[in-house]
């Protein structure tokens, strides 16, 4: 599979000439990190200052719930910590980390989620969200929705309220989406997992 795999019914805030620019800068890597695997490196659209630009626009522009429906943004650990400080700058909105366990100074609560091949833990300060809190979500990428629902299950612990989700990618095919029920979700790019 190539580059033609991908679809971008996200960016079409944004203009075909810039979407097809963004889309030119995700490197296909087959075989990684292991063999069947199609990797999609979003390390080359970061080192263009012209394809970030447009990858950050088109996050703004495709957000699931008006600017004013949330308060502050999350990132997950550890390429949400990539593009959601710098959607945070631009909506005037502060920014969360939601990392994974052990990352944190104590206080800590920590959710449990599961992975194909076993299970992993997310953390998020217990002093950062605060009763009512409405909060955007943001990662680089959904699959299975695992990430993405024990980051949502940490904020409403909290007290927080997930207003939405919002990805640059999509795996296809894997109902990561679907996981996350009637939350508002966006995501840019979608490809086949």
């Amino acid at each position: 599979m190539a580059a033609s795999d991908i679809t971008v019914s996200g960016l079409n805030k944004v203009g075909a000439e810039d979407a097809a620019y963004l889309v030119s800068k995700i490197r296909t890597i087959p075989g990684f990190p292991k063999e069947g695997i199609l990797f999609r490196d979003f390390m080359p659209v970061l080192a263009d200052a012209r394809a970030f630009g447009i990858l950050m626009g088109a996050l703004e522009a495709a957000l699931p719930v008006d600017v004013d429906d949330f308060d502050m943004v999350v990132g997950l650990e550890a390429r949400g910590f990539l593009f959601g400080p710098a959607l945070a700058a631009r909506l005037g909105k502060g920014f969360i980390a939601v990392r994974k366990a052990g990352k944190l100074p104590p206080e800590t609560m920590s959710q449990s989620y599961d992975l194909e091949y076993g299970q992993a833990s997310m953390e998020i300060e217990t002093n950062v969200v605060h009763e009512g809190v409405r909060v955007l979500i943001v990662d680089d990428l959904i699959a299975t929705g695992g990430t993405a629902n024990a980051a949502r299950s940490l904020i409403e612990k909290c007290g927080g309220v997930v207003a939405g989700f919002s990805f640059v990618m999509e795996l296809t095919g894997i109902d990561g989406m679907k996981s996350l029920g009637d939350y508002p979700t966006s995501s840019l790019v979608c490809m086949p997992a």
